[in-house]
């Protein structure tokens, strides 16, 4: 059985991740971490969701877990500080955190040379058969269709775009020979002129407690093409993040994603 520890433990997705985990025949809920100032601390993991007590204590000291895997989704400094623990002590990490900075993301990336990291924007197993889709469209269509990635999130988050919108920006950028860094458009107001040919433009929402919701809008002469992801319930990415704990549990040292968890590639 697979010893699961979770990082952020008190947050909104800390608590669905807790959740998911206990419901896991598959999964043992081996640690629950909070940072130091947390009014989480010492509270039982099951009270916590309100739930019966699951024996496990809401402490701040990573090194007093033993596991075999840690889930991750805080906040890109914090990420970075437990992955770098975890080296040290040859522990997996999914990691589900966005907002990295190019420099960050070339941390972890170094990191992963020492232990199994699994990095995904976005867990749910139906937003990654979407990012598969969206490539297949973009390359069936080219530059005669212009895309658009429009993402909509609740009033706490606080990147933009998100991780999953980036990443949809990415798959169609590359299955279409481009560079998003050369083809994302972020923002329009004024006089912007006409649109470029190959650019891929993104429009963020926030506000109330939209779990998340992604569409990627291939608008061509005469016809429009849409592809949409909508969660309803945090649940969907706290049940793909334990099925990448199970799979990445034990795996050798490397970067991996969803499609690798769902044997897209």
């Amino acid at each position: 059985m697979t010893r699961v520890a979770i990082n952020g433990a008190a947050g909104r997705m800390g608590r669905n991740l807790i959740a998911a985990c206990l419901d896991d025949p598959d999964l043992d809920l081996a640690g629950a971490f909070e940072h130091g100032a947390s009014d989480a601390l010492g509270r039982d993991a099951g009270e916590l969701i309100g739930r019966d007590r699951a024996g496990i204590e809401v402490i701040s000291d990573l090194a007093a877990v033993t596991c075999d895997v840690v889930i991750d989704f805080t906040r890109p400094d914090a990420t970075l500080g437990l992955i770098e623990f975890c080296c040290s002590e040859g522990i997996a990490v999914v990691v589900g955190t966005t907002g990295f900075s190019d420099e960050q993301l070339a941390r972890l990336h170094e990191d992963a040379g020492e232990i199994p990291i699994l990095l995904a924007p976005n867990m749910g197993v139906g937003v990654n058969l979407v990012f598969e889709l969206v490539g297949q469209a973009a390359r069936a269509l080219g530059l005669d269709f212009d895309v658009e990635v429009i993402e909509a999130h609740h009033r706490h988050k606080v990147d933009a775009p998100s991780g999953t919108a980036l990443r949809l920006g990415e798959v169609a950028a590359e299955a279409r020979g481009q560079s998003l860094d050369q083809a994302a458009v972020y923002a329009r107001e004024g006089q912007t002129g006409q649109r470029g040919r190959g650019d891929i433009g993104f429009a963020t929402v926030r506000g109330g407690d939209i779990v998340g919701e992604h569409t990627v809008l291939f608008a061509g002469e005469g016809e429009r093409i849409e592809i949409t992801h909508r969660a309803s319930s945090r649940q969907l990415f706290a049940r793909g993040a334990m099925r990448a704990a199970a799979w990445i549990a034990g795996r050798p040292a490397g970067l991996y994603g969803m499609q690798d968890v769902l044997g897209l590639r």
